[in-house]
């Protein structure tokens, strides 16, 4: 039978408690009180942890002199004993807290300048000679496509003299594409003042703001001069994240700026639209419109430092009925500067500012927008029956709408310019949808998407906005001019961006070299490994790979 000791440990037995016993009891000498003594010396834990036989010493501690607890947890309180408690003190406030709007403006900083890039050298300037040769690109255009005597658009243009004065100098301004030009002082302000610059631009890299002339901004600048006597531009920009679509919005005003425009700029739409800006109902207005005392009041600021030089020579020249007595020779300035004061008569105000910009001999108007995504959906606003107030509803909205659907148009010329938003902006079905029928009207496609017969989340109010209905308008509107379609304004023209060419890439990344912000080698297998890594050339990811992902 086998053992359950070890054969080395028989000749030394262990005493255990029931081994005492035994022999207590048998042997007779021995009283109860020393047996139980001798019992309860014996280490409960050497009895269970410890063979009978085994002569290894316990390592344990004996629980015998442990405190008793109510129950097992560690560290709990036993009733009258005292326990230590240590408050911590939170640590001083050495700083100033922010001021109110102080995160904000740091959030929202704009850096034009880096005073350690390099100067870049011969740097042409985005002036009136330059956009005045591409005006004389228009004439030229113009010249060769009409016949004799057909020089209706010779005095609208405003032709330019060249500094030369010798017809084979002259140019359209079409060399520059592929180049960067810088902007003057008194426009860089004027953008600054409308909010045009945005923050991840990078326009801290260099020494001075530049933009690159890309032919569809050259495009875009022509349509502007064209838009000054002729009929008024009504263009979204759209594509695809990272293409250039806010930079060539402010290419846009830039231009307006130096033709002497008077710009409009809602920089970013999702600031009206995300309910952080008090309301209030405009009485008498079917369907009930929504003002922002607030942001109107900010937006005229914003309205007169940037055409400021233009708005103190302007003088009243009609009569208004307005909350608040003022004079009837002040100037323009001075009446958004009474506007920008009191956020209560802001909107009213407003009202005969653009009443004043509408009547005749005025400069023309731009109205810029960013995030068209934005406006083209409910907004977060509450009407009074606390359903969600659409964003054509609200007047700033309403009144940008207007002009871009064409029901409305500017007294002096001008143009409309609005530019989707494809990283954080809220997705619309409609106004996908409406672009993509129209981007397929102007390439001269046979067949146009179609509404998704089980989709019920097209808002007609997109379509409306941007002169579209139905499919079927699209494709009269795609069809040759007819009386009806002379008579309704028609939808809105849509440029797709893509990416650069590789000629406007090397340009770009030459002036990056020359600015010393790029330290490489610019030849033709560099612009090729970055334009094909950008995919064919997103200006966005183009800078990503060469400038800001350093290994």
């Amino acid at each position: 039978m086998a053992s359950t000791n070890c054969l080395r440990c028989l000749a030394r037995p262990s005493l255990s408690p029931t081994n005492i016993l035994n022999s207590s009891f048998l042997n007779g000498s021995t009283s109860r009180s020393k047996i139980a003594a001798a019992t309860s010396t014996v280490n409960p834990i050497s009895t269970k942890g410890a063979a009978q036989f085994s002569t290894t010493s316990v390592q344990s501690r004996s629980p015998i002199n442990r405190p008793a607890t109510t129950s097992g947890r560690k560290n709990e309180k036993v009733k009258g004993q005292k326990t230590l408690r240590i408050k911590k003190k939170p640590p001083p406030k050495t700083g100033k807290p922010p001021a109110p709007g102080e995160r904000k403006a740091m959030r929202k900083r704009v850096v034009l300048s880096n005073t350690n890039a390099l100067e870049v050298q011969g740097l042409r300037e985005l002036d009136a000679g330059l956009v005045g040769e591409w005006e004389m690109g228009i004439v030229r255009e113009v010249e060769e496509n009409a016949g004799d005597g057909d020089w209706v658009l010779e005095g609208a243009l405003g032709m330019v003299e060249q500094d030369n004065g010798e017809g084979e100098g002259e140019t359209n301004g079409e060399e520059v594409i592929g180049q960067v030009v810088g902007l003057m002082g008194s426009t860089v302000d004027s953008l600054r003042a409308v909010d045009a610059f945005k923050t991840a631009q990078g326009w801290g890299l260099f020494r001075r703001p530049g933009l690159l002339v890309r032919e569809e901004s050259v495009a875009v600048s022509r349509k502007l001069i064209m838009s000054e006597e002729g009929e008024m531009l009504r263009l979204v920009i759209d594509g695809e994240r990272g293409t250039g679509k806010s930079v060539l919005l402010l290419h846009a005003m830039a231009t307006a700026f130096v033709r002497g425009w008077i710009v409009l700029n809602i920089p970013e739409a999702q600031e009206v639209t995300n309910a952080m800006n008090d309301y209030a109902p405009l009485p008498g207005t079917t369907p009930t419109l929504f003002s922002q005392p607030t942001y109107t009041a900010n937006w005229l600021s914003q309205i007169n430092k940037a055409n400021t030089t233009l708005l103190q020579d302007m003088e009243l020249s009609l009569t208004h009925n307005l909350p608040i007595p003022i004079q009837s020779n002040i100037s323009l300035s001075r009446l958004c500067e009474l506007g920008a004061r009191d956020p209560d008569v802001a909107w009213p105000i407003f009202q005969a500012f653009w009443a004043e910009l509408m009547a005749e001999g005025r400069p023309p108007v731009l109205l810029a927008l960013d995030g068209l995504n934005n406006v083209m959906r409910e907004s977060m606003y509450r009407a009074p029956d606390v359903s969600f107030v659409h964003a054509h509803d609200l007047a700033i909205v309403n009144h940008f709408v207007g002009y871009l659907s064409g029901e409305r148009k500017l007294g002096n010329g001008g143009a409309v310019i609005a530019a989707t938003n494809r990283s954080h902006a809220p997705k619309s079905k409609s106004l996908d949808l409406v672009l993509t029928q129209l981007q397929e009207m102007q390439l001269g496609e046979e067949e146009i998407t179609e509404k998704d017969p089980y989709e019920k989340g097209y808002d007609g109010r997109v379509e409306w906005a941007l002169g579209v209905k139905d499919v079927e308008d699209v494709e009269e509107a795609a069809e040759e001019e007819t009386a009806e379609k002379e008579l309704s304004p028609g939808p809105v023209e849509v440029l797709k961006l893509k990416g650069l060419s590789k000629k406007e890439a090397r340009g770009l990344m030459e002036y990056w070299a020359k600015s010393g912000v790029l330290r490489k080698r610019v030849d033709e297998e560099e612009v090729a490994e970055k334009w094909a890594l950008a995919g064919n050339g997103v200006v966005g990811e183009i800078e990503r790979g060469a400038l800001r992902m350093r290994i």
